[in-house]
């Protein structure tokens, strides 16, 4: 590999070939001058925690450098030493995103870990998808418990129905039992029950905007069997989903008001507001506000079970 300086930015070629490289990306005003001191110390911190034996490399005698050397770490990697050690250094170098991984790779980073050395080293993060969560811990149904008389409810950016309190439980999931077999998905469960049974007011204002928001998440997983088969399967259940899915149309989740109907509590005007998970990405708590004081009160009939007679 060879080191390759013009003017004050250094470029490292993975072949050793010399080049002569344009001028870097110009960051925003004193922006460079922060990150570099950032990311060596933030490198130099993992390097001090990674031992020789996790890379399965001998010991070696008289070790004073606590983790792995620089050598070492530029060796797994498969780079040059001295453009490691300049990295390091927080010297002014591009690196190229199949390099960082490389070096992520050697330090054993996680994925918060991985985008957080991009992000100093100013290279373009490329997120990739993870396994999307199918269960929630007991520290997060206690939250969605404790929100009651809100109706309240996990999804996945799928919208899989990870948990719910019971007051979601009676507002939604109830009455919409007779849905077609199929997964525990709020669109499944909206598209294919009948059109009189759906809890869901406005359905043609409301669903293609969670189609839209389906969408958006799709891209990132576009391609995988799992949510190609849940695409597949929906599409063929309802043609309303095909129409709307085939429109192209996306949208991200976000604040909306949106109006229930409860066969004993009659119509319930509710807000729905999105709350990230740290620690589950893609999921988010839904929580849905009552509107206005009757429902208000008819929330709490819900929740207090008060429901054995039918609002007028």
């Amino acid at each position: 590999m060879g080191d390759v300086t013009t003017g004050d930015v250094t470029t490292v070629t993975r072949t050793g070939t010399k080049t002569k490289p344009g001028p870097a990306p110009r960051p925003a005003a004193g922006s460079s001058h922060r990150r570099r001191p950032e990311l060596a110390a933030f490198l130099r911190s993992r390097r001090a925690r990674v031992t020789p034996g996790d890379v399965g490399m001998p010991p070696g005698l008289r070790r004073r450098t606590p983790g792995l050397r620089r050598e070492e770490v530029a060796q797994l990697s498969g780079v040059g030493v001295t453009w490691y050690t300049w990295l390091e250094q927080g010297r002014p170098i591009n690196a190229s995103a199949q390099v960082l991984d490389a070096v992520a790779r050697t330090l054993r980073l996680d994925p918060p870990e991985r985008e957080h050395l991009y992000h100093l080293a100013e290279v373009p993060y490329a997120y990739v998808p993870e396994a999307l969560a199918q269960s929630v811990g007991p520290e997060i149904q206690g939250i969605i418990d404790a929100l009651a008389p809100r109706p309240a409810v996990v999804y996945n950016s799928r919208y899989d129905i990870l948990a719910t309190n019971p007051v979601y439980h009676d507002l939604f999931i109830a009455p919409v039992d007779d849905c077609a077999p199929g997964p525990d998905n709020a669109l499944w469960r909206l598209f294919t029950v009948r059109e009189q049974d759906c809890p869901l007011l406005f359905r043609d204002k409301e669903l293609p905007v969670m189609v839209a928001t389906l969408r958006a998440s799709y891209g990132l997983h576009a391609g995988e069997p799992g949510w190609e088969d849940f695409i597949r399967r929906l599409s063929q259940a309802s043609p309303l989903f095909t129409r709307l899915w085939e429109s192209g149309d996306v949208a991200e989740p976000g604040r909306r008001v949106k109006v229930f109907r409860h066969e004993a509590v009659g119509e319930l005007r509710m807000t729905s507001t999105s709350l990230s998970i740290n620690g589950m990405p893609e999921c988010r708590i839904v929580v849905y506000t009552p509107n206005d004081e009757e429902t208000e009160r008819r929330a709490a009939m819900l929740r207090s079970g008060a429901t054995k007679n039918p609002a007028p």
